[in-house]
């Protein structure tokens, strides 16, 4: 079974930024339809990254929290975590390469 994308919210979230370890962020909620278009691309990225970075969602609706601490005002926005500093920012429904291009340059 794949490695999918890890349920962020409220809760956990500075518990895992702390951890310092690569991170991509999803903000998203059920109702954006780019949200739902650029998804998939996420979770397949969670997988392909499994053991090198942490790939996360949050839905801002029941985590608003999260979503304020970073300015969240449009959606999808993707953040890019690298020592528990946000180091890139992707808004908007992007393709699937351009997601991976911001990951590796976080990696490196």
């Amino acid at each position: 079974m794949a490695h999918k994308a890890i349920e962020i919210t409220d809760t956990n979230f500075e518990e895992l930024v702390a951890s310092g370890k690569p991170m991509l962020v999803d903000f998203w909620a059920e109702w954006c339809g780019p949200c739902k278009m650029i998804g998939p691309s996420v979770e397949e990225i969670a997988s392909e990254y499994e053991g090198k970075a942490l790939v996360g969602k949050v839905n801002v609706d029941t985590n608003p929290n999260a979503a304020a601490k970073f300015g969240i005002r449009s959606i999808p926005t993707l953040l890019f975590f690298k020592n528990g500093e946000v180091v890139d920012k992707q808004v908007g429904a992007v393709a699937k390469s351009a997601l991976a291009k911001k990951l590796d340059a976080v990696l490196n």
